[in-house]
């Protein structure tokens, strides 16, 4: 057929330089009707027809990008085909129309298939199961591997040799490619160990301060992790890194609904001291106390009466404390609240004294897991605990301030 279309220019043109010129506009033109014709009846029709069918994965024919280029592989198949048809042409410019149309239907194709995985992967995300395994690190993997074969088959292409004949040379180039490709190997390993394990989703909060990330992972790809910082700022980590290095990942809090309140206030512990008998009498009377304070009113009498010394003697009878009534008042309190999870770790205790005071550290969890929601929540309850103290005798310790210093040297305060 192709001779028979170049005999035709031949009959109607010659077989000068003009005929060959024209014959090579009209298989431009032929190419870009081509373009045209893909473009404005074939893809609406594919994607009218995709849009319409129930099944997701034909939307993958709906791409943009993978339309577009899918347009371009037409006309460049007309131009490879379309060489022979023009007269007058030498077979040097014959053979080389032929190896840089080849070339570019072998690009083009590589670069449809890319377009068809990335498509194949923006529907798969649509599916709840791509939260859990991700397979966008994969498909960059094969998208890698068409990309390095187109790029051996227009060389062979260009070159006029087989593709065996190159790829039997990168064996020699073993070494080399190893280490250009070093950080893609490490990551898809990598990226088979975070899958595998189920250690990273997008949506997780993570951190890792050695790259400053801490917020939402949105994308894991074959070379990087994005995260989301909470001011909004993007952190990127290579893949590889989340193997090699540690990071903390916060999905078990999520999963578990419970987010730990872990924050001490430091008493004075000067004002530490026992209870006066008029304030055992007023806290007994104390609705949250008042269980606490008859069952150990009841304890340390019985203690003090079996322990009595001997005539004669001074006994160390045992007496209730401030700070012990007042952790009494915060478990009470703390279990009163609707906002604090009664079935995780509930804690209220007392850490190293040092010189900053006495450390009460409460260690309990918050049921809602929402930063904003979880912040009130601990203010609300530290803002109770440091309002309380003085009920209870105690100071909070502070270090002190310019005004402190003023008033110790008689200066007036204003």
């Amino acid at each position: 057929m192709e001779t028979t279309i170049s005999n035709l220019f031949e009959r109607w043109l010659g077989t000068g330089i003009i005929a060959t010129l024209v014959a090579i506009a009209v298989v431009v033109a032929l190419a870009f009707l081509a373009y045209f014709a893909v473009r404005a009846l074939g893809l609406p029709v594919i994607r009218r027809a995709a849009k319409h069918t129930t099944f997701r994965w034909d939307d993958v024919f709906a791409d943009r990008t993978f339309q577009h280029r899918i347009s371009l592989l037409i006309p460049a198949v007309v131009l490879y085909a379309g060489v022979s048809a023009v007269p007058g042409l030498g077979d040097f410019w014959v053979e080389a129309w032929r190896r840089v149309a080849g070339a570019g239907v072998v690009v083009i194709a590589a670069m449809v298939l890319g377009s068809l995985l990335a498509a194949v992967n923006t529907i798969y995300e649509t599916f709840p199961v791509s939260k859990d395994r991700p397979i966008k690190g994969y498909l960059q993997v094969v998208q890698i591997f068409i990309y390095l074969f187109a790029a051996v088959l227009v060389v062979a292409v260009l070159a006029n040799q087989s593709p065996w004949f190159f790829i039997s040379g990168i064996g020699a180039a073993t070494a080399v490619l190893l280490l250009i490709f070093k950080d893609t190997i490490l990551s898809f390993i990598a990226s088979i160990q975070l899958a595998t394990n189920d250690m990273l989703r997008v949506g997780d909060w993570i951190e890792m301060p050695r790259f400053n990330a801490d917020g939402d992972v949105i994308d894991i790809a074959l070379h990087t992790v994005k995260v989301q910082n909470w001011d909004k700022t993007i952190t990127t980590i290579p893949t590889y890194k989340l193997i090699s290095e540690s990071f903390k990942n916060w999905r078990g809090m999520t999963e578990a609904g419970g987010r730990r309140i872990k924050r001490a206030v430091n008493i004075d512990m000067s004002s530490v001291r026992f209870l006066t008998d008029d304030e055992v009498e007023r806290f007994t009377r104390f609705v949250p106390l008042a269980d606490y304070m008859e069952a150990k009113r009841q304890e340390i009498a019985e203690y003090n009466a079996a322990n009595e010394p001997p005539e004669g003697m001074i006994g160390d009878p045992r007496r209730l404390t401030n700070i012990g009534t007042l952790r009494a008042y915060m478990v009470s309190y703390l279990k009163s609240l609707p906002g604090i999870a009664k079935d995780m770790t509930f804690i209220i205790r007392q850490l190293a004294p040092g010189p900053k005071g006495l450390p009460l550290e409460i260690y309990v969890f918050a049921n809602d897991i929402r930063w904003p929601q979880y912040e009130a929540l601990q203010a609300d309850i530290f803002d109770h605990l440091l309002a309380m103290l003085p009920e209870f005798g105690l100071r909070p310790f502070q270090e002190p301030t310019g005004t402190d210093f003023r008033s110790l040297g008689g200066a007036e305060v204003s």
